[in-house]
């Protein structure tokens, strides 16, 4: 199970998004189920529902917060080898374009990178980009140093959200 891995989906973008959520590479789960964050026990959905105060019960649903919140998802990798879901099994990797995905979405102002090696790939490749960065914690189940609401706070204010629902 060491073969070369395509992305399997397009990127989440608006053309009035402003932050651009960057992830490493989706899950065996999230294959399966073609959506960004789709492990049932992954965090990224829960904490954004629960900063926002919209539901996140299907796609639609998540697609409609992401335009609400003026957010876009996609990965840094488009192609890798692994073995299972976690970060640390991810070889051979390939790196998205993410200047030309920004320069093609010049209303993007902030980029946001759940996790170490997302975070970690970005600074390699793209650390000469003039652009907001964040780190955010993985929202990943395999990622349990931190509690939920700690994450839920530090997703709030790096990402600007919260004002929805008067949070």
């Amino acid at each position: 199970m060491n073969e070369i891995l395509a992305h399997p989906f397009k990127p989440v973008v608006f053309k009035d998004t402003k932050i651009l959520v960057l992830g490493s590479f989706p899950s065996v789960q999230s294959f399966e189920k073609n959506f960004y964050y789709a492990h049932p026990q992954n965090q990224f959905w829960k904490i954004l529902e629960t900063i926002t105060g919209y539901p996140t019960y299907n796609k639609d649903q998540k697609i409609w917060l992401l335009k609400e919140c003026k957010i876009g998802l996609w990965d840094m990798l488009k192609a890798c080898s692994r073995s299972n879901s976690l970060d640390s099994a991810l070889k051979n990797e390939e790196v998205n374009d993410i200047e030309t995905f920004l320069e093609q979405y010049p209303q993007i102002q902030k980029v946001a990178l759940t996790g170490k090696k997302a975070y970690t790939l970005f600074k390699k490749h793209f650390a000469h980009l003039n652009i907001d960065t964040v780190y955010l914690p993985s929202p990943s189940p395999a990622y349990a140093a931190m509690k939920f609401e700690e994450k839920c706070e530090i997703y709030k204010e790096r990402l600007g959200l919260g004002w929805q629902s008067g949070r």
